[in-house]
Parts: C-alpha cells; sequence; structure tokens
C-alpha cells in the first residue's frame, strides 16, 4: 500500500458514496458496516473529510454523510491529502534513506523515480466516479461468475 489505511478507509466511504448514488445522507454506521470498518474511527476520518470540504455531514437522526461536491470532480490525491496532509516537499526514499537524491542515488532511485512519478500521475487523473464505476462493475462481473 502506497498510502495509510486511514486514506484507504476514507476512499472506501467516499467511493460507497458515490456508488449508492443516494441524494439524501447516509449513516456512517452503514459505510462502517459494509467495509468492515470500525466505526468510531470512520467517523474520525469522515471529520476531516469535513473539514476538507470533501464530504457534508449532518447530525442527528436523519444525519450522516454525503459528498459535498459530484465524484466526477474529486480526484483521489485531495481525498489521500487530507487524510495524511499533503505530500512532502521532496519525494521519499523508497528504502526510507534519509539522503536518496540524483546525486546520492539509493540503490533503486533512478528506476523508483519514474515509476512514482507514474503513480502520482495516474491518480491525479483518476475521479471518484470512475473509481466508483469500475468497482460497480466489478462486483457485477464477480457476482455473475458466483464468486461473491
Amino acid at each position: 500500500m502506497i498510502f495509510s489505511k486511514s486514506a484507504e478507509y476514507a476512499i472506501q466511504a467516499m467511493v460507497y458514496l458515490t456508488s449508492k448514488n443516494d441524494p439524501g445522507h447516509v449513516m456512517i454506521a452503514k459505510i462502517a458496516e459494509s467495509y468492515n470498518i470500525p466505526k468510531q474511527f470512520l467517523a474520525k476520518i469522515t471529520q476531516i473529510l469535513s473539514n476538507h470540504h470533501l464530504l457534508k455531514t449532518v447530525r442527528g437522526r436523519k444525519g450522516g454523510v454525503k459528498l459535498a461536491r459530484p465524484a466526477s470532480e474529486i480526484y483521489l490525491p485531495e481525498i489521500i491529502h487530507a487524510i495524511d496532509g499533503p505530500p512532502p516537499a521532496e519525494n521519499p526514499c523508497i528504502f526510507g534513506l534519509d539522503v536518496c537524491t540524483d546525486e546520492q542515488p539509493c540503490p533503486l532511485h533512478h528506476r523508483w523515480g519514474p515509476i512514482r512519478d507514474e503513480i502520482n500521475d495516474m491518480l491525479s487523473r483518476e475521479s471518484l466516479e470512475e473509481l466508483a464505476d469500475r468497482i460497480t462493475e466489478k462486483h457485477k462481473i464477480m457476482e455473475e461468475l458466483g464468486l461473491k
């Protein structure tokens, strides 16, 4: 995994909201149950996403969460950065070394750099709507094959 478990849960929650296509608010407990995420942990994550204007939250009996804007306008780095913080000013070494630059490269520096850049580029072009559509399609295929 290239990002934290919290970011993974945030993406799962956002995908859930996108795929359900419900104009109303969805209870956090329902999302948590669907993805087997601890409810209190997901509540903290959704609060962070709300603070970053990715979700709207409503408290109370008819409360819950919903997307703050269309899924086609939300991109994965926004979600990841809301949870994990902005990317570092300098790209980190894949081995975790303190010094890993073009002048003092680690053993994988010249191979990892292009891969890292390609991953970042791919994520920046991936909208939440596109991801949710592909996940929904995968689930349909799995159900047809009797794998789910």
